[in-house]
């Protein structure tokens, strides 16, 4: 029977890090509104949809005062404040697509976004953090963080789509916990040579990736790919590696030079950051110089959170050395969740960016095609078709994490090989 290393640090480990026991990296039940001193912000914020379908965003904006940050006292005043700020940001960029992109964003937005941000550790840009962690509340204070009783704090242009597509992959972030629950399970197991406790662990992590995918799948269910493509995407597009933006943001009142940030990514959540340093899953220098970098996009306390897992023992070294069948094989059966995983993502942003940008790219073609007659797809901004929110080269890039991912698979597998002639040698 699996034994239990009984670690008095362990809960108040992960509460250092703000990761929750309940929801994991999520924010446990953000605010929902800011004291009344902030409600211009507010107010503006939650009709950016609108505004931006009148393009009047940005009339919207420059109207807005001046307000103090200071007054913001508490973590989860300032994660919903850089959150309003970040949806406000992104319609007044946008909101005339990538023709009409602004080179400045205005001090009374700019300077407030700024000071949130430092505060808080993060970038003055949409990131996953904003968008999906902080970016919910229950329909019904009692029920269930189930997709049907949730809502958005804030959206953007896409109708349901933005809904479905925030809210998924929130469900994905809470379909991992039980796995990240128990990473210092394995540590502390590694630590004192506890195989039993390791391979619980890993089971446990094993079965939460499989979830993981599961929820994923809802993708199909809530976001339609004409919508996701067409209209909201762009609305997740920074201004770093971006060729509709290349010169980057002014933020006037904080800098005079143009600074560059990235768009969201599915690279800023910790999730698959802290399975791949557990693992020891290796990215080669390109993939990993942008994994590396989209740590930045995180709350300072989860990127610590990856970096002491990648400082901790080694779980390869430990499966190797231990050579057990059954800590081989939990071992494996987490890399290949893993690398399962990472092929069902690759197909998932096949459906809802190669499919589209291909069909937008031969509407366009067609002399036939106007907007009146094809709706979103032909509207839909040429400078990403090959590129991800967050810059990358988005499918070579998905496909190199995903095979070197299965290095990782390799690996478990020549050990298993290794127990198992072990054995036969034994036996012989």
């Amino acid at each position: 029977m699996a034994t239990k290393f009984q670690d008095p640090q362990r809960l108040q480990s992960l509460k250092q890090y703000h990761i929750s026991e309940e929801y994991g990296f999520i924010l446990p039940e953000p605010l929902t509104k800011l004291p009344p001193y902030f409600q211009p912000w507010m107010e503006v914020a939650g009709h950016v949809s609108e505004l931006v379908c009148s393009q009047s965003l940005r009339v919207s904006v420059h109207k807005m005062p001046l307000l103090e940050t200071h007054f913001l006292q508490s973590h989860r005043e300032l994660r919903l404040a850089h959150l309003a700020l970040s949806v406000m940001t992104m319609g007044y960029v946008w909101q005339e697509g990538e023709k009409h992109t602004v080179q400045v964003l205005p001090k009374n937005l700019a300077i407030p976004y700024w000071e949130v941000s430092q505060r808080l550790g993060l970038p003055p840009v949409l990131t996953h953090a904003d968008g999906v962690l902080a970016n919910w509340r229950k329909k019904d204070p009692k029920g269930p963080l189930d997709i049907e009783n949730l809502e958005l704090l804030f959206s953007l242009p896409g109708g349901d789509s933005v809904r479905g597509f925030f809210l998924v992959t929130l469900m994905v972030e809470k379909a991992a916990v039980p796995g990240l629950k128990v990473i210092p399970d394995v540590i502390g197991g590694i630590r004192h040579g506890d195989v039993a406790m390791v391979t619980r662990a890993l089971n446990i992590i094993s079965q939460a990736i499989g979830s993981m995918k599961e929820a994923l799948q809802l993708m199909h269910v809530y976001v339609d790919p004409s919508a996701f493509y067409g209209i909201m995407r762009i609305f997740l597009s920074g201004w770093k590696d971006n060729p509709a933006m290349p010169e980057g943001l002014v933020y006037a009142g904080v800098r005079d030079e143009p600074m560059e940030f990235s768009g969201g990514s599915a690279a800023q959540s910790s999730l698959l950051h802290c399975f791949d340093e557990l693992l020891g899953v290796r990215h080669d220098e390109e993939s990993g110089a942008f994994l590396t970098r989209m740590r930045d996009y995180m709350p300072p306390s989860h990127k610590r959170f990856i970096e002491d897992i990648s400082r901790g023992p080694s779980l390869q070294a430990f499966v190797g050395a231990r050579a057990v069948q059954s800590l081989t094989e939990a071992y494996g059966r987490c890399v290949s969740r893993l690398v399962d995983l990472r092929s069902y993502h690759i197909s998932v942003v096949s459906r809802f960016v190669t499919v589209p940008a291909s069909q937008a790219r031969h509407l366009r073609a067609e002399a036939r095609a106007s907007p009146e007659n094809h709706g979103a797809l032909v509207r839909a901004p040429v400078a990403l078709e090959e590129r991800g929110t967050g810059g990358s080269g988005i499918m070579s890039f998905l496909k190199a994490v995903r095979d070197q991912t299965k290095d990782a698979l390799i690996t478990a597998c020549a050990t298993e090989r290794r127990i198992s002639t072990g054995t036969q040698e034994v036996t012989s």
